[in-house]
């Protein structure tokens, strides 16, 4: 059985939340003031997740680089996997914001999204 304390971020209060869970099952020890740091601190025990933002190459842009963001949480036994995905994408400008440079990355059901607009460069 494994016990930590979780501090919920679903609104400003913070509660610590105290935990504890074995195997996928997991009970509230403490501290939880709401329903949604309940069902918060039960999925960050058992299925931790964040959402990503990074950036990725833009070949003939204005600018080299576009931001990007996970369209949902990752699994944190991801993170590096969808960041190397990431890491490795280049994509052609124009780039506007909210265009799927990664569709389904490693086969999660989430998408990888421009979240700035490049132009195509001047340049000649």
């Amino acid at each position: 059985m494994d016990e930590k304390e979780i501090t919920c971020i679903v609104c400003p209060i913070g509660c610590k939340i105290r935990v504890r869970s074995h195997g996928n099952q997991c009970e509230i020890v403490e501290g939880s003031k709401c329903k949604r740091g309940v069902e918060y601190a039960q999925l960050e025990a058992l299925d931790p997740r964040r959402m990503l933002t990074s950036s990725v190459l833009v070949l003939q842009g204005e600018w080299p680089l576009v931001s990007v963001k996970t369209t949902k949480p990752v699994p944190k036994k991801k993170i590096s996997s969808v960041l190397k995905a990431i890491q490795n994408t280049e994509v052609e400008a124009p780039v506007t914001i909210g265009d799927v440079l990664l569709e389904n990355i490693e086969d999660l059901g989430i998408d990888v999204v421009a979240t700035k607009t490049v132009r195509r460069s001047q340049e000649e």
